[in-house]
């Protein structure tokens, strides 16, 4: 049973354990926005929160059976710190695709590490196992009251820091943080909208909300692995029907642009998950017109590589980066002609292949693939009408 007394307990309990984020206006990402910075927490996430709240309860027999928990990552992290500090023994199972940073921090933190080929859901399976058949003390990410709790502290501090506040956008993937957030807030000031934002590839709160109780995916698939969870929980299910207002899914482009902007508007990283808040009012999938918004970038746990690949599609999505591909004929100072055009756009080259060999060529033409530096969406269609317009067919 979750009550507002535990939320308060647990803000109680994580002061010198969790750090008080930062909330601060981000008005070239939209009207009205705020962020509320999680990324910043101790081990990069909100996790911590809940994994401290949940770890200082429990008896001392179940502390003395060490404990097991499940995770990508952050909820890893938390619970590696925490149970350490409490010298309780740590096991997690995390998927084996877990970015190396997550898999290393949570070794780092004085955790066991197991990795569990498949997704979150099948480390889940082996925790349950070791539960079972070894004695350890579950620690759920997001279906546990203590944890919930944890979570909820994050809604106190946004009443503290911006009490006028009338609308908060959070990332879903069990529900934990947006359950607890939601009854929290809720219970002080019920006219505070809460939306929920989810990748749409591991939308499982959003389609079992649609279905009217907590509904498993077949598969999941999201850059944002943080919520990549096939299935919610049913007491994170039940607090969101009663407390969340709505519920939107955002792309993986769009995630990424979000990554991308954070970076160079607000001088921050997010990881996949702790972006979606910011991708679903970037793209209009949240009003924010007449509301104060804080949007909670919930984590910052994102593997250098997975950030590269994560940037290049940012820049995709923005106009930033385009790849163009067309035909010239086979014969001195056409190559020249073709990047002659693309030098007068304003456009960098940043490679180019030129391929005599290419099956798809004509006898005495080449293919040219370039991938340019632009400015804008707009540019990039502007090179391209250019292009056409000089008679050079260019590839969709």
């Amino acid at each position: 049973m979750l009550t507002l007394d535990m939320v308060r307990e647990a803000q109680e309990a994580l002061r010198g354990i969790a750090r008080r984020t930062p909330l601060d206006p981000a008005p070239r990402l939209g009207e009205n926005i705020y962020i509320k910075a999680e990324n910043l927490q101790l081990t990069g996430a909100f996790k911590l929160r809940g994994a401290y709240n949940k770890i200082r309860s429990l008896t001392p027999e179940e502390a003395a059976r060490g404990v097991v928990a499940c995770s990508a990552g952050n909820h890893a992290q938390g619970i590696a710190l925490s149970a350490t500090r409490l010298g309780i023994k740590s096991v997690i199972c995390m998927p084996a695709g877990a970015p190396i940073s997550k898999v290393e921090a949570t070794r780092n933190y004085g955790a066991e590490v197991v990795l569990v080929p498949g997704i979150y859901d099948d480390a889940a399976a082996e925790a349950e196992r070791m539960v079972r058949e070894e004695g350890y003390t579950f620690a759920h990410p997001f279906n546990d009251p203590l944890v919930i709790a944890g979570q909820g502290t994050i809604g106190l501090e946004i009443l503290e820091q911006l009490p006028e506040v009338e609308q908060i956008v959070v990332p879903i993937g069990g529900g934990g943080l947006i359950s607890g957030i939601a009854f929290a807030v809720k219970s002080l000031r019920p006219d505070c909208r809460i939306v929920g934002v989810q990748a749409a590839g591991a939308a499982s709160m959003y389609l079992s909300r649609h279905a009217g109780g907590p509904t498993e995916l077949r598969s999941v698939s999201t850059i944002a692995d943080g919520i990549a969870v096939k299935k919610p929980g049913d007491l994170t299910f039940a607090l969101c029907q009663q407390y969340v207002d709505e519920i939107v899914t955002v792309s993986e482009d769009e995630i990424a642009s979000a990554i991308l902007a954070l970076m160079e508007v607000q001088k921050t990283v997010a990881e996949g998950a702790g972006a979606t808040s910011v991708a679903a009012v970037m793209f209009g999938k949240v009003d924010t017109s007449s509301r104060k918004t804080v949007c909670l970038v919930s984590g910052g746990n994102v593997d250098v590589t997975t950030l590269s690949r994560i940037i290049t599609k940012g820049l995709s999505k923005a106009g930033r980066i385009a790849e163009i591909t067309t035909k010239v004929v086979d014969k001195p100072g056409s190559l020249l002609q073709l990047l002659k055009v693309v030098a007068d756009s304003g456009a960098n080259i940043l490679s180019i292949d030129h391929s005599r060999e290419d099956q798809h060529s004509d006898v005495g033409a080449c293919m040219v693939s370039m991938v340019l530096e632009t400015r804008d969406a707009a540019h990039v269609e502007k090179i391209r009408q250019q292009l056409t317009a000089m008679g050079y067919h260019l590839d969709d």
